[in-house]
């Protein structure tokens, strides 16, 4: 489980539950934010978990949350579908993306009732919409390829999915993962949907896999690495030999580590005419639409108190 035991909290806590959370900038910039929110007493604290971690060490940090008085909720990364699949029973309420894509990234309190919500398709989104050109997807008919299948994976695939984005949705979705559980489980997730966008799901145990892909996207279209990969583990889940997408965009999830992905993609930006965009607005939205969730409390998604919130982050990143 975690490094530390958790223990009874004395003052209101909020749990950030990760891999490597000591890392993030979040450490530095809670405690300001907090402040300027004016959230009272309050104290962030970091649970590191090994990905895929024992089942019970999940729910036995669920549990802990549950039933003591003080720790007030948690944002969940890399863990969002494990810890749900080891802890489903121990909520009393799951909003309709965490019972859709069977996975997580906030905890909650509200009335003595526990929630779990999975809140990534909404963040996923603003951070998407902070960059893309309006009507991209209808006006390019672009394809995406997201690498990897896990919680991320399917946060912006579902919101790309949606069928309130009418006609202005990618002419392809391409899925990777290096397993194939998780490739099925996505495709469960998207059959859901029901949309009537063409996916596919490709098995891809080696970086040449993902290459592969890669290589044959039309122009315009959107690489995502929604791996750990240079974040929690090192690498990249490319090799230097993929060639982006003419004119079109790589999106790095991750915003710290030593972002291999994202190095590639800079190599090419010139000669490709590629956007490149790192995961540091996701980091934004995702932590500030938890927060107002958890701390229950409105954080407006623009406008000034969210580009205060921006600054101090920048500042402190």
């Amino acid at each position: 489980m975690s490094e530390k035991p958790l223990r009874r909290a004395e003052k209101p806590t909020f749990y950030f539950i990760g891999v490597t959370t000591g890392k993030s900038s979040i450490m530095r910039v809670f405690p300001a934010w907090a402040k300027y929110l004016r959230l009272g007493d309050c104290v962030l604290q970091g649970v590191d978990f090994r990905r895929h971690d024992d089942p019970e060490s999940y729910r036995r940090a669920v549990s802990f949350i549950k039933r003591d008085p003080l720790s007030i909720g948690a944002l969940i990364t890399t863990h969002k579908i494990d810890l749900l699949a080891a802890s489903r029973e121990l909520f009393d309420e799951l909003d309709r993306y965490a019972r859709l894509t069977g996975e997580i990234s906030a905890i909650s309190k509200r009335g003595g009732r526990l929630v779990g919500r999975a809140m990534d398709p909404v963040s996923s989104g603003l951070a998407l919409e902070a960059f893309l050109p309006k009507n991209y997807w209808r006006r390019s008919g672009a394809e995406v390829f997201v690498i990897g299948a896990g919680g991320s994976a399917t946060a912006i695939t579902s919101y790309l999915l949606d069928s309130g984005r009418g006609r202005n949705r990618p002419a392809r979705i391409t899925v990777s993962n290096r397993s194939t559980p998780r490739l099925r489980e996505i495709e469960r997730v998207h059959e859901q949907i029901g949309e009537d966008t063409a996916r596919r799901y490709v098995h891809a145990p080696k970086p040449g896999d993902n290459d592969e892909v890669v290589n044959r996207l039309p122009d315009q279209s959107m690489v995502i690495n929604a791996t750990g990969l240079g974040k929690d583990a090192p690498g990249s889940p490319l090799t230097d030999e993929a060639r982006f997408p003419r004119n079109g965009i790589a999106w790095e999830f991750n915003y710290r580590g030593e972002l291999e992905f994202l190095r590639q993609a800079r190599a090419q930006s010139r000669e490709r005419n590629l956007m490149v965009q790192d995961g540091w607005m996701y980091f934004i939205h995702g932590w500030t639409r938890v927060l107002a969730e958890v701390f229950d409390v409105d954080i407006p998604a623009e406008g000034k108190v969210f580009e205060e919130l921006s600054r101090i982050a920048a500042e402190l990143r």
